[in-house]
């Protein structure tokens, strides 16, 4: 597979407030917006300007490709997983422990299987050519970890900050800066 370039949108204002979104929206801060463009400039950067990119349906993410200089064309399957009960809600009145998420499906989400299954249905596309896919932080996880084969278990120690780019070659990922 060739290289996988990977996007988490920009900060939002509810990344701020540390709430739940899932697939409901809120719209990127100033420092969003800057984060967007930088991404587009690391891939510059690093001679990545002929790729396609495909992004989340979900504004934040769309905005985010278009900010970085990308013309994106939307796929449903790089959606952030459905949150359910929790979306909109503060992370801290859900968590009572580290990596809830990765442990327990949100009442009314969508399961972690159902989005490694969508997943892996993106992933078995013919990718004859690298590709920058711009998505989500739970999102992006379980792609990266699909990409390098890290087990389920992992999950919940991965990080995915904004602002950055990773790039996975050959089961290997590296950090864009």
């Amino acid at each position: 597979m060739p290289p996988v370039y990977l996007m988490r949108h920009g900060e939002t204002v509810w990344n701020l407030d540390a709430r739940m979104q899932g697939q409901r929206d809120s719209p990127l801060t100033v420092r969003g917006r800057a984060q967007a463009a930088r991404q587009g400039a690391i891939l510059r950067d690093h001679g990545v300007t002929t790729c396609h990119a495909r992004s989340s349906p979900l504004g934040r993410a769309m905005e985010t490709a278009r900010l970085a200089g990308l013309e994106a064309i939307a796929d449903a399957r790089l959606a952030e997983i459905g949150m359910g009960e929790w979306e909109g809600r503060l992370r801290a009145d859900i968590t009572t422990a580290a990596g809830l998420m990765w442990k327990f499906d949100a009442p009314g989400g969508e399961g972690l299987e159902t989005v490694r299954a969508r997943l892996e249905d993106l992933l078995a596309d013919d990718m004859a050519e690298p590709v920058i896919l711009i998505t989500h932080g739970a999102i992006g996880i379980v792609l990266r970890a699909l990409l390098c084969g890290f087990p389920a278990e992992h999950w919940d120690r991965m990080e995915d900050p904004q602002g950055v780019v990773h790039v996975i070659e050959n089961g290997v990922e590296r950090l864009l800066a």
